[in-house]
């Protein structure tokens, strides 16, 4: 094989695993969802968490909001049916946008990482993220941003 088809078989080979990556993704639940801000607060409905398969009920772990005012998203853990922590997703050493990966924060910047109630697992961060103060009523998460 010369250099020119194995480039040609390799781009073929990712294309082709990026395409099954992205069907795979599109047949799960979205974590990702785009919320109002009402005053300073977002409400975000509990069924949002919620996940039916074959006549049972089962729960995200997580969910990530997003709203064009606020510069990073917020990572909603759910830990049972009235435990949340809601974490704003800027790393606290300096300032990149983090990724979920199941129970951890992590900075692919620096490595932080962080716990899913936001406390500093891994520096280089010395400081926790910012948490948002949660209340809930009639079935709805309401995240204070004050």
């Amino acid at each position: 094989m010369n250099r020119k088809e194995f480039l040609k078989t390799c781009g073929f080979g990712c294309l082709a695993g990026l395409t099954s990556l992205t069907v795979l993704q599109s047949c799960s639940s979205s974590q990702v969802l785009a919320k109002e801000i009402s005053g300073s607060d977002i409400l975000v409905p509990i069924t949002d968490f919620v996940i039916k398969k074959n006549g049972t009920i089962e729960y995200k772990k997580y969910i990530i909001i997003q709203n064009e005012q606020l510069k990073f998203p917020i990572c909603v853990y759910r830990f049972d049916a009235s435990n949340y922590s809601a974490l704003f997703m800027e790393c606290s050493h300096q300032g990149a946008e983090l990724q979920v990966f199941g129970d951890k924060l992590q900075c692919s910047a620096h490595g932080s990482e962080f716990s899913n109630k936001g406390t500093v697992e891994n520096g280089p961060a010395d400081r926790n993220l910012r948490n948002f103060p949660i209340t809930i009523a009639n079935n709805t998460l309401k995240i204070s941003l004050k």
